[in-house]
C-alpha cells in the first residue's frame, strides 16, 4: 500500500493549495459531480482527441487499484468521455476516481454509483472509438501539467495536483497549515474581541 496516499486523503485541497502558493490547482470549472466526493491517489494519465475515448478504456484496463484516471479531453463540452457503464467498470476494477478536463454523461447513473468523478459538466453525446490517444504520458489537464504517478487530491473545492518530487514537502506544509487553521478557529470562534484583533493583524500585516 502507498502509505503517503493515505496521508493525503484527509487533507483539504485548500490547505494543499496554500502549501503550493495556489500554483497547482486545476481549472475551477472541474468540480465533483456531488460535493461529498473526495479522491486521493496516483495519476494514471490519458490524452485523447476530442470525441474519441478508446484510450480511456485502455487506461481502465491498465489501472491498478487506487489509481486516479486523469484525462486531457481538451476541455470539450460536447462529447462525453464516459457514461455510467464505463465508470461502473472502472469502479469494479478498483479505480480510485476520475478527473476529466471535459464532460461525462449518464449523470444519474454515475451518482448512483457513489464514485468520485470530477469533470466540467455533463452532456448527452457519446464519444467514438477511432483509436487515437495515449496513456501514461505527461498531459495538460485543467491548465496543469500532470505526470503519471503525480498525487491527485480532490474535494468539494476542486482538484490539486502534487508533483512526486515535492509531495513530502507539500504534505508537511499542508499539515502545518491545517493545524494552524484549526488552532485559529478554536481561538477566535465566537469571540468578538479575538476576531477584531485577528482582523487588525491581517490588515496591518
Amino acid at each position: 500500500m502507498d502509505q503517503i496516499v493515505e496521508k493525503f486523503k484527509d487533507i483539504p485541497t485548500t490547505c494543499l493549495s496554500d502549501a503550493m502558493e495556489g500554483l497547482n490547482n486545476l481549472h475551477p470549472a472541474i468540480k465533483p459531480l456531488q460535493e461529498a466526493y473526495k479522491l486521493a491517489g496516483r495519476a494514471l494519465t490519458v490524452k485523447i482527441p476530442v470525441g474519441d475515448n478508446l484510450a480511456v478504456l485502455k487506461a481502465i484496463r491498465a489501472s491498478k487499484p487506487g489509481d486516479i484516471i486523469v484525462i486531457d479531453a481538451k476541455g470539450d463540452l460536447y462529447r462525453a468521455i464516459a457514461g455510467d457503464f464505463v465508470i461502473g467498470m472502472a469502479q469494479t476494477l478498483g479505480v480510485g476516481g476520475f478527473v476529466v478536463d471535459g464532460v461525462i454523461r449518464d449523470i444519474a447513473g454515475i451518482k448512483a454509483l457513489n464514485f468520485p468523478v470530477f469533470a466540467r459538466g455533463t452532456t448527452v453525446a457519446a464519444s467514438g472509438k477511432a483509436g487515437v490517444g495515449e496513456i501514461n504520458i505527461p498531459i495538460s489537464c485543467g491548465g496543469m501539467t500532470v505526470h503519471p504517478g503525480d498525487m491527485v487530491v480532490g474535494d468539494a473545492d476542486g482538484v490539486v495536483v502534487i508533483p512526486q518530487r515535492v509531495e513530502q514537502e507539500v504534505l508537511e506544509g499542508s499539515l502545518k497549515k491545517l493545524k494552524k487553521d484549526q488552532i485559529r478557529e478554536e481561538t477566535i470562534s465566537g469571540n468578538r474581541d479575538a476576531i477584531l484583533k485577528h482582523l487588525d493583524e491581517l490588515i496591518n500585516k
